[in-house]
């Protein structure tokens, strides 16, 4: 007759024996592997507290949730001080969106003010050219000798072109050549396509 031996107490047994050693080697893994997270956290107080090196990592679970704590207050500190900073910038962000807004309608009503300025001076003109075109071609003639000849020029231009004519032939041929001179030369410097 065979003789059966039981194996399931010796299997039982061995294999408590290994779940022993894995959960002890999984401990001590994870011990060290926060620890080399706390060490390689970069710390506005570097310079103040040195970060626990492997050897230095403590080695009592309780030392360990102390560090967990330390680490955890350190992290809401820094926590609060980002979020002290993101509403900082977001207070400047709408500061200066205020002021951009401020900028865009300044430039705009100094845009409306510059339209109705140069439609005034427009209008101011066509008055006064049209005060020389009622004026005797003498009288006008008169006037724009003493002028300075860009600015009798510019007029001459706008004038119609037989009272400019009679105001030119009124004038000495010195200065009627210089208005023609600078007439001519206006658009000189223009590009050509």
């Amino acid at each position: 007759m065979t003789r059966r031996i039981s194996r399931q107490p010796v299997t039982s047994g061995l294999l408590l024996i290994l779940a022993a050693i894995f959960l002890a080697a999984g401990i001590s893994r994870l011990g060290l592997g926060v620890a080399d997270a706390i060490a390689a956290e970069p710390d506005e107080d570097v310079a103040a507290a040195e970060p626990p090196t492997i050897a230095e990592s403590p080695a009592d679970p309780a030392d360990l949730f102390e560090t967990l704590r330390a680490r955890e207050a350190r992290l809401a500190r820094i926590e609060a001080e980002l979020d002290a900073r993101r509403a900082t910038l977001l207070e400047a962000e709408q500061e200066l969106t205020q002021r951009l807004d401020d900028l865009i309608a300044a430039e705009e009503q100094l845009r409306a003010t510059l339209r109705l300025t140069e439609s005034a001076a427009e209008d101011d003109l066509r008055q006064l050219t049209a005060v020389f075109e009622n004026m005797k071609p003498q009288q006008a003639a008169e006037l724009f000798s003493q002028m300075d000849t860009e600015f009798s020029a510019g007029f001459i231009a706008r004038l119609q072109p037989e009272t400019a004519a009679e105001i030119l032939s009124g004038l000495e041929p010195v200065i009627a050549y210089a208005i023609s001179a600078v007439l001519a030369g206006r658009h000189a410097r223009t590009p050509r396509k």
